[in-house]
């Protein structure tokens, strides 16, 4: 009786996406699709919100994403980094109110 296994590009361990050679670009790629979702879905809500409420939502919806199991990031390309930085900038910018053409280091440090 021969057995076989199947072999799979990419598995989910404690909710990170890792391939077959050991890279988070698809765990970075769910990152990002799950939180412009979030973001997406929080939208139209906005307007009905305080500041404060956004701020909450915002960082329970869409931070906590970016932060679970954040040290694996450590040495991540450039690319990466700027996918996840823009995720942020985008809830900054939607907590704000702010438009893509203002700059968003101000903001950035006032929420900080």
């Amino acid at each position: 009786m021969a057995t076989s296994v199947q072999t799979v590009d990419s598995a989910r361990d404690l909710g990170v996406i890792v391939n077959s050679h050991l890279t988070i670009t698809m765990h970075v790629s769910a990152v990002c699709r799950a939180a412009y979702y979030q973001l997406l879905q929080l939208c139209p809500l906005i307007c009905s919100l305080s500041f404060d409420a956004t701020k909450l939502l915002v960082q329970v919806f869409v931070s906590t994403r970016l932060d679970y199991c954040n040290s694996l990031l450590y040495g991540i390309s450039d690319n990466l980094y700027r996918r996840l930085q823009a995720i942020q900038n985008a809830a900054a910018r939607l907590i704000t109110n702010t438009r893509r053409c203002e700059h968003i280091t101000p903001v950035l440090q006032q929420l900080h």
